[in-house]
């Protein structure tokens, strides 16, 4: 006959046996510990594998936004992380997917008509200031600094916001044709930002730090983030309106959190202004006066300030000089240093492809032309690296002609001369920019 222990005797002596029994109270009590770090530890293996998938999903999908976080704050050294909210975080993410699909922004600029002047007469990319200081070939009369970014390359100078003005002393007798191009980079940009906010590119008569005098002609580029306010143009000639008081209908709300590349050139009266691949004005008539407007200034206002800001670097100014197809028709050889690369890379940079597509242009008019595409960089680096390097970026050239406008191979030939043939100092960044160039020699 079976006999059954009534259940709360089973629990009491399982309870007093816990205390008479030191060595199996002391096995339990590790069994239990083990249980529940394993309990931990498969929560964080879960927690890890959703945070994971998430990434995964923002790095396939980049339309997908990744999860938020909150911007560091600037270390000692003055380096910037360059992603502040979770809106800037997916900009950043998509910019970074972007620059893996090299071919297809090549394919998006491939109509780009913008064409850099052919000789440099200042380039600013901030490498030979000090970090943290005021760049030394401008001046202000209010305040900013140069910094370096977190996941950007180089050195960018940090426009403050308010009532400063921000003019270049070296830039001091502005030519009739001529070329601007610069790049940004902003951090913290959100819905939040001002619809009162904007960067303004002034060219004026006076090298005074104010925003305007008595010939002037600027544009406003709006920096808001929530409603597109486009890019507001006027033109102010012996103190009165010279015609122009527009705005276009620009949303440049996207390109502004991506690093874009900003382009304008000054043909005589007329005035244009890209913002990467898309020209944003054309304006015949928008300089009324010639001769007049010799200096460059920029300003920032509506930003909050120590929370949105915007940096600028790689400025060049350059000589609107010849036209370039004209110049390889009747001269058979044309030099430029408009065509411009990643740093210590053969990638094309997208916005150089004006200067391709004018050779292309030639070359479909004049069907017997062959020519010899030379590539040249500055001395930075070793010898033998820049000479591969320069025989590297000339192929990329050749490239972009048989592939984006359909030139044939057999028709061009490449070679490199690396840093051996100098036009300019190779130890300012004037004459590094200048020397870093592709030539195009008829056959």
């Amino acid at each position: 006959m079976k006999c059954f222990l009534p259940l709360k005797t089973i629990f009491g002596l399982a309870f007093i046996g816990l205390f008479m029994t030191p060595t199996a109270n002391a096995q339990i009590w590790k069994k239990i510990q083990k249980s529940a770090e394993r309990t931990v530890e498969r929560k964080l293996e879960r927690k890890t594998e959703k945070e994971t998938g998430k990434m995964m999903d923002s790095i396939l999908e980049p339309s997908q936004k990744p999860p938020s976080a909150e911007s560091p704050s600037n270390e000692s050294d003055h380096s910037v992380d360059n992603q502040s909210t979770s809106s800037d975080s997916n900009s950043q993410t998509t910019k970074t997917a972007n620059k893996k699909n090299l071919s297809d922004d090549l394919e998006v600029y491939s109509k780009y008509d913008f064409v850099p002047g052919d000789k440099v007469l200042f380039y600013d990319d901030f490498s030979q200031d000090f970090i943290g200081d005021f760049p030394s070939k401008w001046n202000t009369n209010g305040s900013g600094e140069v910094v370096k970014l977190n996941n950007v390359d180089g050195n960018w100078f940090e426009l403050n916001t308010g009532h400063s003005v921000f003019y270049i002393p070296d830039v001091k007798n502005l030519p009739e044709d001529y070329t601007i191009e610069f790049d940004i980079v902003t951090q913290g940009f959100s819905q939040k930002t001002s619809s009162s906010s904007y960067l303004q590119i002034s060219l004026t008569d006076s090298d005074a730090l104010r925003k305007y005098s008595d010939n002037y002609i600027q544009s406003s580029l709006s920096l808001c983030q929530y409603n597109t306010y486009g890019i507001h143009s006027t033109n102010i000639f012996n103190n009165k309106s010279g015609g122009i008081d527009s705005k276009v209908a620009a949303d440049i709300r996207e390109a502004l959190l991506n690093q874009p590349h900003i382009a304008i050139a000054v043909t005589r009266n007329r005035y244009r202004l890209w913002v990467n691949e898309t020209k944003y004005l054309d304006i015949p008539r928008m300089v009324t006066e010639l001769n007049v407007l010799k200096h460059l200034k920029f300003n920032v206002i509506g930003l909050k300030e120590g929370e949105e800001r915007i940096f600028i670097s790689n400025l060049k100014v350059a000589d609107g000089g010849e036209d370039l197809r004209r110049k390889l028709l009747s001269e058979g050889k044309i030099s430029t240093n408009g065509i411009l690369f990643d740093s210590g890379s053969a990638n094309i940079k997208p916005q150089s492809l004006g200067i391709v597509l004018q050779v292309s242009q030639v070359l479909l008019q004049d069907e017997n032309m062959k020519l010899t595409i030379v590539g040249h960089t500055d001395a930075d680096g070793n010898s033998d690296a820049n000479m591969t390097l320069s025989k590297q970026r000339a192929e990329s050239v050749k490239n972009a002609l048989v592939n984006l406008y359909n030139i044939s191979p057999d028709r061009l030939q490449t070679d490199g001369k690396g840093a051996s043939t100098p036009v300019a100092d190779n130890t300012t960044p004037d004459g590094k920019a200048q020397n870093r160039r592709v030539e195009f020699i008829k056959i």
